[in-house]
């Protein structure tokens, strides 16, 4: 290619690329919100511009003409990952009877998943016909004017094990999670996010007051993806959960792996150094990267300019918080 044809191709692609970042920031009608299909991670940036923790270094970068070819590409290619639909999806696919001394039930297994690209990491929970209802009673005290059309199945006196009725709550359920999740208001609510993770995190908090930190763990480690997916425009949500892992890993003499996920809760707090999660950690951080042989220095300096600022006053340790945590 000669010298003016590849200036060509160099402006074609900046005037594609200009196109694109202009498209991926206009603001999204009330319609389009509303619809089941939203959820796309450019707009959220936008709504959530300071809690914005998917960004590298690259998508910081904005299309000028100093920039290569290859540069361009690169740019581009970010930008369309970023812009790409994050909508998850809920499936009912089977069912199980729990019978106890003096109870019995259906349990539904759902399970989760981002489409849009392609996701390994699905998550699989299991909740009873109570947990939809008091999901449903809870959700009516604050979005009662969102649910005035929503049917919820009913509960009948005979039948509930019944072949038939099993199944048309499998299809029913299945409907409610996705119309739930169409609404922003609701699918960013505590009360929505806690029906599909209290469960279990308050299993493996229990474990790790227990002491049983590899269950624990196993437990932690299938959340935090399910959280990191519901939280997506508050980051800092993700952080206890991140640290309860920290405290996991330390335990099971992991530093390497504790230290790994002490990484991603210092990138999720970012600036809000008053968390009661951030002074705890850089002090864990710190002993982790000494005995792994890291430079702790400027996990010195920034535990040494909080100090500065705040008052000295008692500070639980990262584990003394965890096992805080989801106490019944």
């Amino acid at each position: 290619m000669d010298q003016d044809s590849h200036c060509a191709a160099e402006r074609e692609l900046l005037e594609a690329v200009s196109r694109i970042t202009t498209s991926s920031t206009t603001s999204p009608s009330d319609e389009e919100e509303n619809q089941p299909e939203a959820g796309i991670s450019c707009q959220m940036r936008k709504e959530n511009p300071e809690k914005d923790d998917t960004q590298d270094s690259s998508a910081t970068l904005g299309p000028n003409s100093s920039m290569t070819t290859k540069e361009l590409q690169e740019y581009w290619r970010n930008e369309k990952r970023q812009c790409k639909q994050i909508k998850l999806l809920f499936e009912i696919p089977s069912t199980r009877i729990v019978e106890h001394h003096l109870s019995k039930y259906v349990m539904y297994k759902i399970i989760i998943l981002q489409t849009g690209s392609f996701d390994s990491n699905k998550s699989v929970i299991e909740r009873r016909y109570s947990d939809f209802e008091k999901l449903h009673r809870n959700l009516l005290e604050e979005f009662s004017e969102e649910l005035e059309d929503v049917t919820f199945p009913k509960k009948t006196l005979t039948g509930n094990f019944t072949e038939e009725i099993i199944n048309e709550r499998k299809l029913a359920f299945k409907d409610y999670l996705r119309l739930l999740y169409s609404m922003k208001y609701i699918r960013r609510s505590k009360k929505f996010i806690d029906f599909l993770t209290r469960p279990e995190l308050q299993e493996a908090y229990g474990c790790l007051r227990g002491g049983q930190y590899t269950k624990a763990l196993e437990i932690l480690v299938e959340v935090i993806g399910l959280q990191e997916r519901l939280t997506r425009g508050n980051p800092v949500a993700t952080v206890p959960t991140l640290c309860a892992i920290v405290v996991c890993h330390k335990d099971l003499e992991n530093p390497a792996s504790a230290f790994e996920y002490g990484e991603k809760a210092l990138a999720r707090l970012g600036v809000h150094t008053s968390h009661r999660y951030y002074m705890p950690l850089l002090e864990t951080m710190i002993a982790l990267a000494y005995e792994l042989g890291k430079d702790f220095l400027s996990l010195q300096e920034k535990l040494e300019e909080w100090k500065t600022k705040k008052d000295p006053i008692r500070v639980f340790t990262l584990k003394e918080l965890a096992v805080r945590e989801y106490v019944r």
